[in-house]
């Protein structure tokens, strides 16, 4: 018996002479009401129970003691926090009125001990009420049982931990395992765990897998991975994966990467780290197939390429369009100017024309001498006269008599007169396309404008070549019509000339159709041809384009818009006749503002067996018309100071319906030419013109069937 109440073991007790042991003024003792108890006073406690007391009151682990029929509950400090709200009522309480709420729980375990087993309950889930209301709980148990000084099992003594905080985060662990275990297994990203070890290449020159989920499978393309090593699996990529995860063990550093998987062509995003602590030698690697956001990305590369290029080419589209405005506008005022500068022309070759040929009837036809001089003259002013022609034509005001035009026809028709221009060192060929629709257009002007680009391939090959002309029908888009100022995307009947000749730079071909602008040397054109077929496919609603390269020839295109509805007769030209002459009964009211050609009109009529009546204005002319009922026809120029020739002929047809007009100009900017076409029902004779046109066109109106 130790006596020495200093003693740490013996610290709650005290020990009497007779040598019985006693509890000392331990709080949870010295404060309760032994006598109230089954156990009554500690003094008459049992040798056996006072021991059991004292070693629990010493104790640091959480204990209790049951003891007697009643199973008395004696415990512990550290025990009683386990108590909640129980404590310290629960002092000298039986245990299955403490713990009511978890007697079915207990009472086997306690039958158990006290039947003389000891138990380990571990984790033992209980729902305990201690804080006033029921909570759930978990406690690790040990029972022993308690033996009286005779050796008789009077109770029980238990030590337990609370094991509530171990047991939720065990779960909250496990269920946090469970979830990275399903989410390892389903994600999309394959994730791997590989251990390096030292291999036939050196230290840690191999790997193998030790961990690898499904997707790992999937996106590496190599199914069972675990347990495999990287030079088995892959030995010819082997040393590239190997280098890359080796500097991450051996550094530290984790890195991220993509890579293409040479076997399979996939793309793959992977980032790999180091397991902690390093001695482990094991890399983690949670990669991803991106083969579809690489070949997105590469989609949007090329998407933003295309972009570029769009926007290249809708501004390279601008450009073009606004050169060809600027050219279009150049084209324009160069026109208004040309157009004025071949009426006023017109009007002075009209005079001498006139005089030339009066001269030639009248008075010179038996001088042979004088003759050669007049048709000297007369060259001279039809040369004049095809000037101004070609003038107007560039300037898209000559008047045109469209029809509707079999274009392999006229061209086929052409064979003999361009054979014979071309020479006999220029080989000429004809591809004319089998259904050809039919175009409305003026078939002399296309004539002339074919010639002039087949005279002009004479000119580029010097030395001899081919000559081709070529015809197809053609569809021109609103993207190529965009470009093109004026030109309306739809149909048309294409003509191509081409021959196989020097071809031209590109800042000749960009003047190619400037009017004057030329370059073969001084005499030998004029400069107006390519004008010339330029006005007249505008004027006809077309398109012309050069297409040229030095050395390379040239292939000049004529655009004619398609004529839907053709009919299929075609136009039979009329036969030459003799100068028709009146019987001079017949009267013609002559109206021109300018003298000169007034007077020159008015002998060329009566030269021509007419009576002429004549003004020099609408207003005066109108006075006539009232007052000389014999007028048979109005010849007027259009172009007049007031009362233009067009709005005369409106009043003279309110006053005599039936009276015959005959217009002459030297400008078709007027108002009886619409679009370089003359208007339905109108009667034109332009200047200059020849007493044998003007015979012509008189009689033709004057006989027209009404």
């Amino acid at each position: 018996m130790i006596d020495d109440e200093s003693s740490p073991a013996r610290a709650h007790l005290h020990v009497v002479p007779t040598g019985t042991v006693r509890p000392a003024a331990h709080p949870l003792l010295s404060s309760t009401d032994w006598g109230a108890t089954t156990l009554g006073h500690p003094d008459q406690w049992p040798r056996a129970l006072t021991s059991s007391v004292a070693m629990m009151m010493d104790s640091l682990m959480p204990m209790w003691l049951a003891w007697g029929p009643e199973l008395a509950m004696v415990y512990n400090e550290p025990y009683s926090a386990m108590l909640g709200g129980k404590h310290p009522a629960a002092v000298g309480a039986p245990l299955q009125q403490v713990w009511a709420e978890i007697w079915p729980d207990l009472e086997a375990l306690v039958s158990t001990t006290l039947q003389g087993r000891g138990l380990y309950r571990e984790d033992l889930p209980l729902l305990i009420n201690r804080h006033g209301h029921t909570e759930q709980a978990w406690f690790t148990f040990s029972f022993t049982p308690l033996r009286d000084d005779a050796g008789r099992i009077q109770g029980l003594i238990c030590t337990v931990w609370e094991t509530t905080e171990k047991v939720l985060k065990l779960r909250r662990l496990n269920e946090s395992e469970s979830q990275f275990q399903t989410l390892f297994e389903r994600i999309d990203e394959g994730f791997c765990v590989i251990e390096f070890f030292d291999g036939p290449h050196g230290p840690l020159s191999d790997y193998v897998h030790i961990l690898a989920n499904p997707a790992y499978a999937a996106n590496a393309g190599i199914p069972n991975v675990v347990g495999q090593k990287v030079r088995e699996m892959v030995p010819d990529e082997a040393d590239g994966w190997v280098e890359i995860y080796r500097n991450v063990l051996l550094s530290g550093v984790p890195v991220r990467f993509e890579r293409e998987l040479e076997r399979t062509g996939r793309y793959l995003e992977l980032a790999a780290f180091r397991i902690e602590p390093a001695e482990r030698q094991q890399v983690a690697v949670l990669f991803q197939d991106v083969t579809q956001r690489h070949r997105t990305e590469q989609a949007l590369r090329e998407l933003n390429d295309t972009l570029e290029r769009r926007v290249q080419e809708e501004l390279d589209h601008r450009m073009r369009t606004e050169d060809a405005l600027r050219q279009s506008q150049k084209m324009e005022a160069v026109g208004q100017l040309t157009g004025g500068i071949a009426h006023d022309f017109n009007n002075m070759l009209a005079v001498v024309v006139s005089s030339l040929d009066l001269l030639a009837r009248k008075y010179l036809k038996d001088d042979a001498l004088a003759m050669r001089y007049v048709d000297a003259a007369r060259n001279g002013t039809k040369r004049a006269a095809q000037l101004t022609q070609r003038l107007l034509a560039f300037s898209r005001q000559q008047p045109l008599k469209p029809e509707a035009l079999n274009v392999n026809k006229l061209v086929a028709g052409m064979s003999d007169l361009l054979r014979h221009s071309m020479g006999g060192a220029i080989e000429l060929e004809s591809v004319l396309a089998g259904g050809l629709w039919r175009t409305h257009a003026d078939p002399n002007q296309l004539e002339n404008a074919i010639l002039n680009l087949a005279v002009n391939a004479r000119d580029a090959m010097p030395e001899g070549g081919q000559l081709t002309i070529e015809t197809v029908n053609a569809y021109l888009d609103e993207r190529y019509a965009s470009e093109q100022i004026g030109l309306v995307a739809g149909q048309y009947v294409m003509v191509a000339v081409s021959d196989t000749g020097s071809g031209m730079a590109p800042d000749v071909m960009a003047r190619a159709f400037d009017p004057f602008f030329t370059t073969k040397e001084v005499g030998r054109g004029t400069g107006l041809g390519l004008s010339q077929v330029y006005g007249f496919v505008k004027q006809s609603g077309g398109h012309v384009k050069i297409y040229s390269e030095p050395g390379q020839g040239t292939t000049v295109k004529i655009y004619l818009p398609r004529l839907l509805n053709a009919p299929e007769d075609e136009v039979v030209a009329s036969a030459t006749v003799p100068m028709p002459l009146s019987d001079g009964q017949e009267t013609v009211l002559v109206v021109e503002d300018e003298e000169s050609v007034r007077l020159s009109s008015i002998e060329a009529l009566t030269e021509l067996g007419y009576r002429v009546l004549a003004a020099e204005g609408g207003e005066a002319a109108l006075k006539l018309i009232d007052a000389h009922p014999e007028i048979a026809l109005l010849f007027a120029d259009v172009v007049m100071p007031g009362m233009n020739g067009r709005k005369l002929a409106d009043e003279v047809r309110k006053r005599r319906p039936d009276l015959r007009v005959l217009f002459t100009t030297g400008y078709t900017r007027n108002a009886v030419v619409h679009n370089g076409v003359l208007d339905p029902g109108v009667e034109l004779l332009g200047k200059p013109f020849t007493l044998d046109e003007l015979a012509a066109r008189v009689r033709a109106v004057l006989d027209k069937p009404d």
